[in-house]
């Protein structure tokens, strides 16, 4: 019988971390999009602690992961875990690991008092779909999620300083 455990990265993983977040993005048909490299990770993680993850192992090898954050939600009144990442290798799913995951996300959202979870979901992916609506989770039809990505985002910025001239595109 196989054995599954859930623990935290530790700091001299990043290039793990980093590992699973391209193959999650090479699942999601945008591998080209990540731009993060092991020492912007590990400054992200192990010294901000902007955000943590954890990995899920099989009798000792990592087969999956989760990286999450707190967010803040002003109609409930307090914080709450956005779930950024979830991971399972694809020969490892259907095991109920990625279940496993999110429940310990889960756990730790109560356990540090979170009025509420968070995460998207490509609308393609039905399995995970599948997964999310059979623990009660529900999409959330009337919201649209917007992103200012880096060079918008400097450009914006600059023009709302109202300094037009640092509002080029490097």
């Amino acid at each position: 019988m196989k054995t599954f455990n859930i623990r935290p990265a530790r700091s001299d993983e990043t290039g793990l971390v980093l590992d699973f977040i391209k193959k999650l993005a090479a699942y999601e048909r945008c591998a080209d999009d990540v731009v993060a490299d092991e020492a912007t990770l590990y400054h992200s993680l192990f010294v901000e602690r902007s955000a943590e993850v954890v990995f899920g192992e099989e009798d000792g090898e990592v087969v999956g992961f989760a990286l999450f954050f707190h967010n803040f939600s002003t109609f409930v009144g307090r914080k709450g875990m956005y779930l950024e990442d979830l991971f399972i290798l694809p020969e490892k799913r259907g095991l109920g690991y990625g279940k496993a995951l999110l429940k310990y996300v889960a756990e730790l959202a109560v356990e540090r008092g979170c009025g509420r979870m968070e995460w998207i979901c490509l609308d393609w992916n039905e399995s995970a779909l599948s997964v999310y609506h059979s623990i009660g989770a529900r999409p959330l039809s009337d919201w649209t999620v917007q992103r200012l990505e880096e060079p918008a985002l400097k450009l914006f910025a600059a023009l709302a300083r109202g300094t037009e001239a640092e509002a080029t595109l490097k």
